[in-house]
């Protein structure tokens, strides 16, 4: 038997052994095509899953237009991004509970593009970097995720509403609302049919809603639906002034001069009355309420028994699709829910009023993409079970259309493929 040639030393080599050429054989008989043999997939981590769907391009564009990574040297802001997605997802409550949990799972941390983060590295690149790079992220998400859900102008409705977020005394300096209490409010445009804001507005807790309002782009033709917190004629001229329909409340003590009476359908139970008039002409004894136009109100009963006195500026519509407008405003209630209880949004990582903006954006951030993921699979139908899937398996190798499996469907077990390593001799 012929050695080894000294270019294939390690090598072994087999040379037409008992008069058989090695070169001449089939390893797997009748499957020598390799496309119909099972390998084992590579699967990425469930957290990876989700922020495929970051327009990173947009990110890049945002860092570069405020120059957020200038002189930094360690955690750059994409990597401040996903290491808050990660807290956000996971339930992290504190920048110690971050770093213990990102540095227990180092190889599934660097399968899922986390990087290794110090907590004083993380509180202070929190506390630094521009927020407008993290809602200017947002913005171009949302935009993406309501792409394919656009109405018509006039078909377009907007909840407008924000909530308190407390803070500890350690805010105090910017968010203290009174002598015990420190807060921060997230001002959101939301709109009911995508299951999504559009729009996110950051103010201590002491700032009134309606002027957090006037600082909100109006879009012409929509139709806008708010609550008693947004009391101000003068804004309200300007959503008339740009077409926009309006459905909120009247106060109790605002006086309506009755024009016209309009019928009230026999199957609206709820509607007490369907009135046309104007305001008051005067706000105060010197000032002319800029609300001159006709408007209209509709009392409603509410389940409690509770009269609502519903104004709007459409005249012509039924007066029950404006009940429902005005009903559908607890959407809205219901997404700060969800996000509070969820993403638990009651736990700050930092302090200062840049880092809690900049949270709050990275929280609305999961809400998409998290609300994207459980749009394109079709096994768990409700997102907040989906939602808390998500946080169990984040850092597992695992579909997400199979974060819980169907149990409908038999599991289908990998072929076997009895021929592997069977010689077949010329």
């Amino acid at each position: 038997m012929a050695g080894p040639s000294p270019r294939l030393s390690g090598w072994f080599l087999l040379y037409k052994a008992h008069g058989v050429d090695s070169n001449q054989f089939e390893a797997f008989p009748d499957e020598s095509d390799m496309s119909r043999t099972r390998t084992v997939p590579h699967q990425n981590t469930v957290f990876r899953q989700l922020i495929k769907r970051l327009p990173f391009g947009a990110l890049d564009r945002l860092i570069e237009r405020h120059r957020a990574d200038k002189g930094v040297r360690r955690l750059r802001t994409r990597e401040l991004l996903l290491t808050l997605l990660f807290a956000q997802v996971s339930d992290a409550r504190s920048l110690r509970d971050i770093e213990a949990i990102i540095q227990s799972q180092d190889a599934r941390r660097y399968h899922s593009g986390l990087p290794q983060v110090k907590r004083s590295t993380l509180a202070d690149a929190a506390a630094t970097r521009p927020a407008e790079v993290f809602t200017g992220l947002l913005s171009t998400l949302i935009g993406q995720a309501t792409h394919k859900l656009r109405q018509g102008v006039g078909e377009c409705v907007r909840l407008i509403d924000s909530t308190t977020l407390p803070l500890n005394n350690l805010s105090a300096d910017w968010s203290r609302f009174s002598a015990n209490l420190c807060g921060a409010k997230a001002h959101v445009v939301y709109d009911p049919d995508a299951d999504c804001p559009l729009y996110l507005g950051f103010t201590p807790a002491r700032v009134n809603d309606i002027t957090a309002a006037k600082e909100m782009p109006i879009e012409a033709g929509a139709t806008y639906v708010f609550d008693l917190g947004y009391y101000d004629f003068g804004w309200w001229t300007k959503l008339d002034d740009a077409a926009c329909r309006i459905v909120t409340r009247l106060k109790s003590n605002t006086p309506l001069q009755v024009i016209e009476t309009l019928p009230v359908p026999p199957e609206a139970e709820t509607i007490v009355s369907d009135q046309i008039g104007f305001l008051p002409a005067r706000l105060a004894y010197s000032r002319r309420n800029p609300m001159d136009n006709a408007v209209r109100e509709i009392k409603v009963t509410t389940e409690t028994g509770a009269v609502l006195r519903i104004l709007t500026n459409d005249l012509d519509a039924p007066a029950g699709e404006i009940a429902a407008l005005y009903k559908r405003r607890w959407a809205i209630e219901l997404f700060f829910r969800w996000i509070k209880q969820t993403l638990k949004m009651r736990h700050f990582y930092g302090t200062s009023q840049n880092a809690v903006r900049i949270q709050i954006a990275v929280a609305l951030i999961a809400f998409v993409l998290i609300r994207l993921a459980h749009d394109q699979q079709r096994v768990i139908d409700s997102s907040t079970q989906f939602a808390r899937l998500v946080r169990a398996n984040v850092m597992h190798r695992r579909p997400l259309a199979k974060l819980r499996r169907d149990t409908s469907i038999p599991e289908e077990l990998p072929v076997q493929n009895h021929a592997q390593g069977v010689l077949l001799w010329a």
